[in-house]
């Protein structure tokens, strides 16, 4: 397992700007103006959704709770990218993973996804590269795959659980699957022990620690549109709108050692086993470990160098023969 995986993003929070430095920096102004922050161009759309910067959320939640609805409008009002199954799938494929690797990927441990032909460790680092890569724009909204724990020590993010009681969540799915109370919660059951039993596997976390969010919604209370408007009024909060280059640079390295850690587990190298991947500055890639062959060594040093985005390795891979290899 990845140190990334077991510390994801640690040290990236500090602030060094604010998002009025970031915004001119990437040019938002000019297609937003600055008037939000006191300055004398207007904003083409005034309304209190343009009048936000541009915000990274995560969305989780069970079934039934609502909480893709609520993302989709989230992202609607805030006008940003949504970032669903499909969507990711899409990036995934953009970023050049192989198609066929990407076959029946879900919220779900080993256990659950025995029809997979990707092994699970190679099914995590595409869902980690394709989530690092999503968030190198520091905006969009993400739904569930384990987003919130990627990405918690990023302080651009805003991380939201929605939830609501079992009965509320069976008669969502009863009315809209036309079953059976009993077959809902039996569907409910299911995809929780699912969910649960992926975010165990992947980041040995409990879904139900609300340590993970910074806001958890109630949608029996407050319906779907009131819970996109808390939402959207959180991303209006000073200290949201306070976001650190530094975590996106973190982000950007990141995205990179996720991208060449996969390289070489698709090169059919035992990765896991054997080497370590580090990118200590942009596009630079340190290659650590052991090989068990000079040709082995050869063919992780080329994977990881064809990786995109990787402009110089480092080779410090040792080679040590295994008997009977």
């Amino acid at each position: 397992m990845s140190d990334a995986r077991k510390h994801p993003k640690q040290g990236c929070s500090k602030i060094l700007r604010s998002c009025r430095e970031l915004r001119a920096e990437r040019g938002f102004d000019k297609y937003y103006g600055s008037a939000y922050d006191g300055g004398e161009k207007a904003p083409l759309n005034n309304s209190p959704e343009r009048r936000m910067h541009m915000p990274l959320v995560t969305i989780s939640g069970g079934m039934g709770t609502g909480f893709g609805k609520i993302a989709g409008l989230v992202a609607a009002k805030a006008g940003l990218e949504l970032y669903d199954d499909q969507k990711l799938h899409s990036e995934a494929i953009r970023m050049g993973i192989r198609a066929k690797d990407l076959k029946g990927i879900d919220e779900k441990a080993p256990g659950f996804f025995d029809s997979l032909r990707v092994n699970p460790e190679l099914y995590l680092d595409i869902l980690e590269s394709v989530v690092y890569s999503v968030s190198r724009s520091g905006q969009g909204v993400i739904i569930g795959h384990g987003s919130q724990i990627l990405l918690r020590e990023f302080g651009c993010a805003l991380h939201t659980l929605v939830h609501a009681p079992e009965e509320y969540r069976i008669r969502q799915i009863s009315g809209k699957n036309q079953m059976s109370e009993g077959g809902a919660r039996k569907l409910i059951n299911k995809s929780d022990s699912e969910r649960r039993g992926f975010l165990r596997f992947a980041y040995h976390i409990d879904w139900d620690d609300l340590s993970h969010y910074d806001l958890v919604i109630n949608t029996a209370k407050l319906g779907i549109e009131g819970a996109a408007e808390v939402i959207l009024h959180s991303l209006r909060l000073q200290v949201i709108n306070e976001c650190s280059l530094q975590a996106l640079d973190a982000i950007e390295r990141l995205t990179l050692q996720k991208r060449a850690e996969a390289a070489v587990v698709n090169a059919g190298l035992q990765y896991y086993n054997f080497s370590h991947v580090e990118v200590p500055e942009k596009g630079v890639v340190v290659v650590t470990g052991l090989a068990t062959t000079e040709e082995e060594k050869a063919e992780m040093v080329k994977a990881v160098s064809s990786t995109p985005g990787v402009t110089s390795v480092r080779d410090e891979v040792n080679v040590m023969p295994v008997p009977g290899y």
